[in-house]
Formats: structure tokens, sequence, C-alpha cells
């Protein structure tokens, strides 16, 4: 099988340096692909990892890497073992979401990417890759009829995921489990990644042969 790490916006695959490291001196074949330049759709960019990554599956979401994940489980359940999600969600964004999203985006395309970002992606694939999260559909359905061990990780310093909203996910899975992360935020595998390579390594062992 393979792990595979799908980055958060608006960071990109080298967030997960430590952990691809820490994976293959496990022993586990990880792969960590860039999800900038796919279109603008969730799921065109799962239909293209399903092409170009052979085999069964783990995802590692984070943010933005989560709907990726799902959009994976649902396009080809069968290729899935299991998922991580972290810091994401499975519902679709709410009308004020969309708005919020539609003003970075007009923000990205006239003016550039905003200082506070602190990225060197470009702003026109920061743009488009919003587009991609503004229009995803809800994954709720596919949470719930996922077959395999579903972890979801979760900061209760979150603001972006409520650590209530993560609960709930968790347990609308049918193989769902929680995994808090005391004082980490919307990007905890950034903010504490040794906590969550133990975690994510404890996770995989159950398809230890």
């Amino acid at each position: 099988m393979t792990v595979l790490l799908l980055h958060a916006w608006p960071l990109d695959e080298r967030m997960w340096q430590r952990q691809l490291e820490a994976l293959a001196a496990a022993g586990y074949e990880a792969v960590a692909p860039r999800l900038y330049g796919r279109g603008p759709s969730v799921e065109g960019w799962a239909a293209q990892l399903l092409e170009e990554v052979p085999g069964p599956l783990v995802p590692v979401g984070a943010s933005m890497g989560g709907y990726t994940a799902l959009a994976l489980a649902r396009r080809a359940p069968e290729r899935v073992l299991g998922i991580v999600l972290a810091g994401s969600r499975a519902a679709a964004d709410t009308d004020e979401r969309r708005r919020a999203r539609d003003e970075l985006i007009a923000t990205l395309r006239t003016a550039g990417v905003p200082p506070e970002l602190e990225t060197d992606v470009p702003a026109e694939e920061l743009a488009v890759a919003l587009e991609a999260l503004r229009d995803r559909p809800d994954a709720s359905g596919t949470v719930a009829a996922f077959g395999g061990p579903l972890l979801v990780c979760a900061g209760d310093a979150d603001e972006v995921v409520p650590l209530e909203e993560a609960r709930a996910l968790a347990a609308s899975a049918l193989l769902g489990s929680l995994e808090v992360f005391p004082g980490a935020g919307h990007l905890l595998t950034v903010e504490q990644p040794e906590r969550f390579i133990a975690v994510l390594l404890d996770f995989l062992a159950q398809w230890r042969t």
C-alpha cells in the first residue's frame, strides 16, 4: 500500500518532509503529491491521483488534503484502505464560507498573495485551488459509507474546524476514531509533527503483515 500525504492550503507538499522521512524509516512507501496545478476541481484532483499512484492507498489529508482524501474514497472506495483527516471536514462550504473564499480569490488575482499567508505558492495556483475548495460537494455520505478505519485528528484550538465538529465527523463513520491534539490549531501536522507522526504510525500498524 502507499501512504498518500495530501497537503493543506496555502502550504504545499513540502509540509510533509518530516512525515516522509519518518514513514520511510519505518518501512512504508509514502508519496506527497502537489495538488496545485491540477485544475479547479477536487474531484479532478482525485481522478488524477488515482491514475498516478497505483494500488491500495491510505490517504492522509490536512485540511484541503482531507477533502481530496474523501474524493478518493468516493471515486475508488475499493482502493482506499483507511483515511486520516487532520483539520478537515466532510461538509460542503456554507454560503458565508463561499463568499469569504470569493473575496480572497479576487484579492489573489488583483493584488497577489497577502503577506500573512506566508507561502511562496503563486497567486493564481492558490486562487484556482480555492475555487476547487469552494465548489467541492458535501462528503458526509462518503464518510458514513466508508468501510475502512477513518481517523480524525483535531486540534482543540482549531478555529476553522471546531473540536465538536471533528468529534461528530468521527462518530459518523462506521469505523471512526478521534485523536485530539491539545494546544494545536488548524495545521496540527505542522504545529505538532512528532505527535502526529506517532499517531500516524500507530494507525498504519494495523496493515502490517
